[in-house]
Order: C-alpha cells, then sequence, then structure tokens
C-alpha cells in the first residue's frame, strides 16, 4: 500500500528550515516535544559525560566522538534526534552523516514505543552496532548488540567501537 496521496511527505530540504525539535520519519515529520524532563535530562547528561570522557582519555587512543542530541540524516526523508551517539571517524559537521556505532536513546512516556519499535527497527537496518534504551524510572538498562544484521539483548558494559577503539561504563553509575 502506497501513502495516501493527501498526506504530505518531507525531505531533508524541508526538514533543515523547520523551527523546534523534529525528526523526521520516512517523510512524516514527528514533534518532539514537550522537552525531556528532569530525570531524562540527567541519565542522557551523565551517560554523555561518562562516555565522552572515556573516549577523551588518555588510555584510549580513540578517533570516536560522543555527540548530544545531534540530528542524524539516515536518508533524505528520515532524520532522526538520538538522545547520544558515537560517531567514527570523528567527523564534525552540522548533522550525523555517517552510520553512528552506538546510540542511546531514554526512554520517556511520550516516546518509549518510537524508541523501542521505530527506532529500534531503524538503527538495526541501518547498521547501529550498539543501541542502548534507559528507562530512567525503573533505573533499567537494555543494550542491543548487532550480531549477524539483528540485535541481540546483552549484558555488556565494554564496547568495541572500532578495531582499535574499546570503551568501558560503569552504567549504574548513570542514575546518580
Amino acid at each position: 500500500m502506497s501513502n495516501p496521496k493527501y498526506i504530505p511527505h518531507y525531505s531533508f530540504e524541508d526538514y533543515k528550515v523547520w523551527k523546534g525539535d523534529w525528526e523526521l520519519i520516512d517523510g512524516l515529520p514527528i514533534a518532539m516535544s514537550p522537552s525531556p524532563k528532569m530525570k531524562h535530562q540527567i541519565v542522557a547528561g551523565n551517560f554523555y559525560t561518562f562516555l565522552n570522557n572515556s573516549l577523551r582519555s588518555k588510555e584510549n587512543n580513540c578517533n570516536c566522538r560522543a555527540l548530544y542530541e545531534i540530528d542524524w540524516k539516515v536518508n533524505n526523508n528520515t532524520i532522526l534526534k538520538p538522545d547520544v551517539a558515537v560517531v567514527c571517524p570523528d567527523t564534525i559537521t552540522d548533522f550525523i552523516e555517517s552510520v553512528p556505532v552506538l546510540v542511546v536513546e531514554v526512554l520517556s512516556p511520550s516516546t518509549h514505543l518510537k524508541d523501542r519499535n521505530t527506532k529500534f527497527s531503524i538503527y538495526e537496518e541501518n547498521g547501529v552496532s550498539y543501541y542502548i534504551m534507559i528507562d530512567p524510572d525503573s533505573k533499567k538498562i537494555e543494550i542491543f548488540q548487532l550480531i549477524d544484521n539483528k540485535y541481540k539483548e546483552v549484558s555488556i558494559s565494554s564496547f568495541k567501537l572500532t578495531k582499535d577503539c574499546f570503551v568501558t561504563l560503569d552504567l549504574d553509575s548513570i542514575f546518580e
């Protein structure tokens, strides 16, 4: 079944001029409001901080970079805004334009279905190596690793981002 002809279809060019926080999924705009709540911000900020510090540590000779709430241009019709993403190699543009190696979504009541279903599928289909979903209310962390092109839930705290880049995180500390 094709898209109904009366529903507008938007592209990256349209998206670039919109005001406010949006995502674009298969040409359909998704408003990113209301703003994330305090627990969400604290957990996402803590994860970003710990991850960034680990990537930038003297012990880690890594060309990856942690990014916080930056748009990922998946394709011309899909732009997502992960809470935290890691890109390797470290390239600086206005958008993530290559597949992140790791993505973190902090679940909230207004986004948990999209994060758990739609984004899960998009990240898996596009080859994101690690997808981490964090529920700040239950303090539950789900880690999925791409194995044979499918996500498998794993229990790990060390992540192989590239051939020479490993990151180990104290995941429980992100709730502090």
